[in-house]
């Protein structure tokens, strides 16, 4: 949208005008999104909260598949939450109707549906996670059964007629299965109608999403077209790749860092990530402005370490899901461990059958997942009890109580009885 547009307006609506704050709204929506769509359509409604006060209702559905809320999901609420300041009506909307579903989006095989059981112990703690980036005192929160339980088979049936088989089968993955001879569910094909029925329920302005949800999120604006309401637009974000710099984050893959990690942990998995991804995780993940990241990137470029780029992104991201004094306690434990050093509070652990080969000893100790890989961090010096390096594979401990280190931050006190 060129901003020499004055006044926008929907056809037939009024004509707001555009003002100097509407355009940094519009900046503030666009900032690390991968698609913004009818972005004039948005413009239109920014515009026309500004000039009645009347704030947009912006919607993020998350269906609790895992009792974990890890940075990969923080990429929309982020986003929600710049929303949020803005003065929007923001509704973090759990899914736990359609969790019984099954999201297919992405899937090359049928996704199991999650028991009732499930769902209500991953939805306890979506919430309080949630609210670690969004502000809680302006956050509506609703569960999807309110409307969809209600509609029952009638209207379930009056739902489906008002989409087409063939719109279904356009959806890339459908479309693939379909042609392979893959098996799809007819109940799979229920799932983007739920979804779009929730921007019906709630008379969404917006809804957010990550990339894979396109499809998801164009139903919803079909079916408020169907229902007679003004149709929502639709904001996707990217999805942030996990630690290994290649596969989306998941905790499936090991790749993730979960907002509920502790501190030192946190702090230390972002210290980790190679310094191209480092870029990408502060433009998604930061709340600094793009003219702060940009003035750091040119200053690694012309020279800087990166690794001091690094430290601020991980303090930064540490401090908003724990606290400013836990994030500098999480770097001067990062700093101790580089260091060779020992940290004030290290995990206890009591074991018994001493003598207890050291293989065994470590893994029993949860600081290796094989003797195997105990065998081969001792080959490469790896393994250091009470600050000596282990080079016995043969080692067998005795009764006492040892500081045991495996590379540079793994760290127990092992009391062997």
């Amino acid at each position: 949208m060129s901003a020499a547009v004055t006044a926008v307006s929907h056809p037939g609506k009024p004509v707001y005008p555009v003002t100097d704050r509407t355009r940094e709204a519009l900046a503030i929506t666009r900032r690390g999104c991968e698609e913004l769509l009818p972005e004039d359509e948005w413009l239109a409604k920014l515009a026309r909260a500004e000039a009645t006060g009347q704030p947009l209702r912006i919607k993020l559905g998350l269906d609790p598949t895992a009792p974990d809320i890890h940075l990969g999901h923080t990429v929309v609420l982020n986003k929600m939450r710049q929303l949020q300041d803005l003065g929007h009506e923001v509704i973090f909307l759990i899914g736990d109707f359609t969790s019984t579903i099954g999201d297919p989006s992405g899937r090359n095989t049928t996704r199991p549906p999650l028991t009732r059981e499930q769902i209500e112990a991953n939805a306890q703690t979506y919430y309080a996670q949630a609210s670690l980036v969004l502000d809680p005192a302006k956050t509506e929160i609703r569960y999807n059964s309110e409307w969809s339980d209600a509609l029952g088979a009638r209207g379930l049936i009056q739902l489906a007629a008002k989409y087409t088989l063939a719109r279904m089968l356009e959806r890339d993955d459908f479309s693939k299965r379909f042609k392979s001879g893959v098996p799809i569910s007819v109940h799979e094909l229920l799932y983007p109608l739920m979804q779009g029925y929730d921007s019906v329920a709630l008379r969404s302005d917006l809804e957010l999403g990550g990339t894979d949800q396109k499809f998801n999120l164009l139903v919803g604006r079909a079916l408020q077209q169907e229902y007679g309401q003004e149709p929502q637009c639709i904001l996707t974000m990217p999805l942030l790749e996990g630690l290994d710099g290649v596969e989306k984050m998941s905790k499936s893959k090991g790749n993730y860092i979960g907002i509920t990690e502790p501190p030192a942990t946190m702090f230390a998995k972002l210290l980790s990530i190679n310094d191209t991804l480092m870029w990408r995780y502060f433009t998604l993940l930061s709340f600094r402005s793009e003219a702060e990241i940009a003035r750091l990137k040119a200053e690694v470029d012309a020279g800087r370490n990166p690794k001091d780029a690094k430290v601020l992104l991980a303090r930064e991201i540490t401090a908003r899901f724990h606290g400013a004094a836990a994030a500098d306690a999480a770097q001067a434990d990062f700093e101790l461990r580089a260091r060779g050093g020992i940290p004030d509070e290290i995990p206890e652990v009591s074991l018994t059958g001493a003598p207890l080969p050291i293989g065994a000893l470590l893994k029993q100790a949860g600081l290796v997942p094989s003797t195997s890989e105990a065998m081969r961090l001792i080959d490469g010096g790896g393994v250091r009890i009470d600050g000596g390096v282990v080079s016995d594979k043969g080692l067998k401990l005795g009764a006492g109580t040892f500081v045991v280190q495996v590379g540079k931050r793994k760290f127990a006190r092992v009391t062997l009885a």
